[in-house]
């Protein structure tokens, strides 16, 4: 039965008048106070009726909406990526948790209004908040399973709808608001609750935490390589870095803090070095395979990074590489095979000058070796992403041969998900391993065989990685996000 047929009463707040802004903090602050009344509600709702009986009544709060609309064809600055709708039409999206996307919802709406001198409207959406997410930062109140009630939850609140929790918008599959709309941002309201409660789960850190960089790696060395780098810049008071978040959100200040060793690790251990303005560095250990590494950026996704990157182990695929050298990836073949239904394998992911030019700027900082030196240590190339971690131990013909038309210098399972991820959620991506195996020329990864020089290349590995997100983070945000990620009609915001 579905809750339109139990013909109950529908409890809700009040309602307010739509309001227009021309100044993106006083529309942010508007949402701010919608969202907060909308949760409230919910939260009380169900504290008071999570025992006992049925309910004689329905309780539903909606999201809050910025919607904008234009009459005219006034194209805005065309060396942006964003900011600016594509035609004059009717544009809306929902929002949640306006205090965590702050600064970034004040300078959308604020590019929306500069380009097309118009305000937006701040109003009541027609999309109902699940009570599970109304309650998800609220510690004392936990939404149960279905079936430990005494009634059926769908019954008396709204859960999750697919119909609004889906990547359609992303996919470019001609999404459209139920109101004849079109869309304003690259993500629902509800995408965005799911993810952020998915990012809770996996990484066993809260959403707050995620900075605007991040990298991924597919090996747990790293982790402990970015704590002694974190200890380093926080005992520096000119660093800019202001604390350091491990696994359980157990966060320090101070570089002699101990951190307590968790009892058991979440499926992809994060840890966050901060800044004041969220442009610190997050490292996510998303371990072994392709469906991990889509799993993690699937939801990072929707914290809008102004960049990611893959810092991870592969095997060299040439003869004249060595162990510890580096690999720059400029073009992916993808065997990976998550992503099929979301990216055909056709479409190209290209390469990124900007995070290009950072990388190999990072190596030759780090190594202290430019130019024509540099390449003894680094090749630049196609990197293959497979999804069979034992590839070498079934009939290598085929797979041998499609590696070598494609002249992939190197192999992994994890690159080229983030990559192609990357370029369908339109956030910058790009790639830079260390050879830790060949497995085509004998040398498997077995104990004992790596060298000094690969142990050495390992602990700049993730330095590297570092030095590439500080020369970004030092680019003006439109530089970063290029017009290479949008489609023929992308939404406004980021």
């Amino acid at each position: 039965m579905k809750p339109a047929d139990l013909n109950l009463t529908v409890q809700s707040p009040p309602t307010p008048p739509a309001q227009s802004f021309r100044d993106g903090t006083a529309a942010v602050d508007k949402l701010c106070e919608l969202y907060e009344e909308a949760i409230q509600f919910l939260a009380e709702s169900f504290s008071k009726r999570a025992q006992g009986p049925r309910p004689d009544e329905r309780f539903r709060a909606f999201y809050p909406e910025i919607r904008i609309s234009t009459t005219s064809h006034a194209q805005g600055d065309s060396r942006l990526a964003f900011g600016h709708v594509a035609s004059p039409g009717e544009y809306a999206t929902t929002v949640t948790r306006p205090d965590l996307f702050r600064s970034y919802l004040i300078q959308q709406i604020d590019l929306l209004i500069r380009n097309h001198d118009v305000p937006v409207t701040i109003c009541v959406s027609n999309t109902p908040i699940p009570v599970h997410f109304a309650v998800a930062n609220d510690p004392d109140v936990t939404v149960p399973q279905e079936g430990y009630l005494e009634y059926p939850l769908r019954d008396i609140f709204d859960v999750p709808d697919l119909s609004t929790t889906n990547d359609d918008i992303v996919n470019g599959m001609g999404a459209e608001n139920a109101d004849g709309s079109s869309p304003l941002a690259p993500f629902t309201a509800q995408r965005v609750d799911y993810s952020l409660a998915r990012l809770s789960h996996y990484t066993a850190t809260l959403p707050e935490h995620f900075q605007n960089h991040v990298l991924f790696t597919n090996y747990q060395f790293y982790v402990a390589e970015f704590e002694a780098y974190a200890r380093k810049v926080l005992a520096d008071p000119d660093s800019g870095y202001t604390s350091f978040v491990s696994t359980g959100n157990v966060e320090i200040t101070d570089a002699t803090a101990e951190l307590p060793i968790p009892a058991k690790l979440p499926q992809m251990p994060t840890y966050h070095l901060k800044r004041a303005d969220g442009g610190g560095i997050t490292l996510v250990n998303i371990g072994v395979g392709p469906s991990n590494a889509k799993t993690a950026t699937d939801h990072i996704a929707v914290l809008r990074p102004h960049a990611w990157l893959m810092v991870g182990h592969c095997a060299g695929l040439r003869n004249s590489q060595s162990l510890g050298d580096f690999v720059l990836a400029h073009a992916y073949l993808r065997e990976d095979n998550v992503l099929d239904a979301d990216l055909p394998i056709w479409v190209p992911i290209p390469p990124l000058a900007e995070i290009q030019i950072a990388l190999e700027k990072a190596v030759a900082q780090v190594t202290e070796l430019e130019g024509y030196e540099l390449k003894r240590i680094m090749r630049t190339g196609t990197v293959a992403s497979l999804d069979n971690r034992n590839w070498e131990l079934r009939d290598q013909t085929g797979p041998v041969q499609r590696l070598s038309q494609s002249r992939a210098i190197a192999l992994d399972m994890e690159s080229a998900t983030i990559a192609a991820n990357g370029f369908r959620f339109r956030v910058p991506y790009g790639t830079l391993l260390c050879v830790s195996d060949k497995p085509l020329h004998g040398e498997l990864k077995l104990p004992g065989m790596a060298s000094d020089f690969y142990t050495t290349q390992v602990s700049r590995h993730l330095l590297i990685g570092i030095r590439a997100m500080e020369t970004l983070r030092e680019m003006p945000l439109e530089r970063i996000h290029s017009r290479k990620l949008r489609s023929f009609e992308e939404t406004a915001f980021l």
